[in-house]
């Protein structure tokens, strides 16, 4: 019993270890693709040569994230059947066509046109250029939108059955995809991708202007990322809000310990800061505010909101874990909006964030804080879950494959010394190349063809010929 329990903690560490590192590629790179749209289409409108500059260089970075986000996302589907395979029998029937809808609508669609978006610059027409671009943007959120469809179904499964073996199968496909939660939390997650994004273009920019505060691309580029702070950081505490609100309705365990909330009362307090402890089912200080919980998660300071003592002791989650990422993830996101209303007024009343200082280190303090948040938000989501895989249906600890010990540690340690050396390279490169910031290049070196290349042009032509002639 000691060494099942040990294989299931340590497959719970392993998995947690994996996805931490793989959720800030793609939260990084979604917002990044409609980025280097963006800057293109501005481009292709403008010719402002600052877009192609400021595309030119942020291309190369989505080029390094999105490879390392496809190598870290392929461990993570291996250990489906290595650390889980229980989990994969039972439930890869209903939510299996969905990770396969995703390879074929939106990795095969990425993986298609990233090589004309990454060297298709002398090679095709800017038209067409542009048109892979947005195609990986597209497909960026396509596999988001797979993805949160199924971790929306562990969540709060529908449109299912469960037969005599144990295994479940989808009744209605529709319900499997579109489950209540899905539309909040799909949003939730784009809103925070072009945040995560926006605070790195913002951060790197502030950087560039604190040795150059003429520098007309990180001019620009700042001006952008403050204006998506000042929208789409307002507009994710929304979406939060009404998510929160959801899981009040169908995971009520979770937001019990997302609130800390041990007994089941109307007018809740909300706790700014607490220490709760399971082992006394309760919280030994508390930081409250009288009746504002219930009014956070119910709209109604007089509602009543369930405490982790309706629960039974071995369907509760742990409670402070959740408790503090929660808040992590809240506090940073008042931190994104403040920081976008203080960008909007220098902009308005100061002649621009550029000229202060402070702010610009403010940026840079900021910059990465997204990902802080997104994996906050993560630990909220999947830990708040448990003890379930999948909510009501399967346990975790009845989800894990019958391994020792042994084998899980010998793979965690080997993930650790791989991630620890391969992603730490990758991440310092790409932090030179942030550190180095876009420099404009030669219209002769990436100018699309504005015209159809000559009959003689074959595919020994010189790359470096202008006349695209034969070689």
């Amino acid at each position: 019993m000691t060494m099942d329990f040990d294989a299931l903690l340590l497959s719970r560490l392993q998995f947690a270890f994996t996805i931490a590192f793989h959720i800030i590629f793609p939260s990084f790179t979604i917002g990044l693709a409609s980025y280097l749209a963006v800057l293109e289409g501005l481009w292709l409108t403008t010719r402002n040569e600052a877009f192609k500059t400021l595309y030119l260089f942020w291309i190369k970075i989505f080029a390094l994230s999105f490879g390392m986000g496809v190598v870290s996302g392929v461990v993570m589907s291996y250990q489906l059947g290595t650390n889980w395979s229980v989990f994969s029998a039972v439930a890869s029937p209903v939510i299996g066509p969905l990770f396969a809808y995703e390879v074929l609508t939106a990795f095969f669609l990425e993986a298609s046109f990233l090589g004309v978006m990454l060297f298709g610059w002398k090679k095709v027409g800017p038209g067409l250029h542009f048109a892979a671009t947005t195609l990986v943007a597209v497909g960026t959120v396509i596999s988001a939108f797979w993805i949160i469809a199924a971790n929306s179904w562990m969540q709060y499964p529908e449109g299912f059955t469960t037969l005599a073996d144990g295994t479940l199968r989808a009744t209605d496909f529709w319900q499997v995809v579109f489950t209540r939660t899905f539309p909040e939390r799909l949003t939730h997650m784009l809103l925070a991708a072009y945040l995560t994004t926006a605070l790195e273009v913002g951060g790197a920019s502030a950087w560039r202007l604190l040795r150059n505060a003429a520098d007309p691309e990180s001019r620009i580029a700042l001006r952008m990322a403050i204006g998506m702070f000042a929208i789409v950081a307002p507009l994710q505490l929304f979406v939060g809000d009404l998510s929160g609100k959801e899981v009040m309705e169908v995971q009520p365990a979770k937001l019990a310990a997302i609130e800390a909330f041990w007994e089941t009362r109307t007018e809740q307090p909300f706790h700014v800061a607490a220490w709760p402890d399971r082992a006394i089912e309760g919280n030994r200080w508390e930081l409250s505010i009288p009746r504002l919980g219930s009014w956070i998660t119910a709209g109604d300071a007089q509602a009543e909101v369930k405490g982790l003592k309706d629960f039974p002791p071995e369907d509760r989650p742990p409670v402070a874990i959740v408790f503090w990422a929660f808040r992590v993830m809240v506090g940073l996101g008042v931190a994104m909006i403040g920081l976008g209303a203080w960008g909007v007024w220098l902009i308005w009343r100061s002649g621009g964030p550029e000229r202060h200082p402070l702010y610009l280190r403010a940026a840079i303090l900021m910059s990465p804080m997204g990902f802080v948040a997104v994996i906050a938000g993560w630990i909220v989501a999947e830990v708040g879950r448990q003890p379930w895989v999948i909510t009501g249906v399967l346990r975790t600890r009845d989800a894990v494959s019958p391994i020792g010990a042994g084998e899980v540690s010998a793979s965690l340690l080997a993930f650790m010394v791989v991630y620890a050396i391969v992603f730490s390279v990758g991440v310092l490169y790409i932090l030179r190349l942030i550190a180095e910031g876009p420099r404009p290049v030669p219209a002769q070196d990436t100018e699309p063809p504005l015209k159809p290349r000559p009959p003689g042009y074959a595919l020994g032509a010189a790359p470096d010929d202008p006349e695209g002639g034969p070689r």
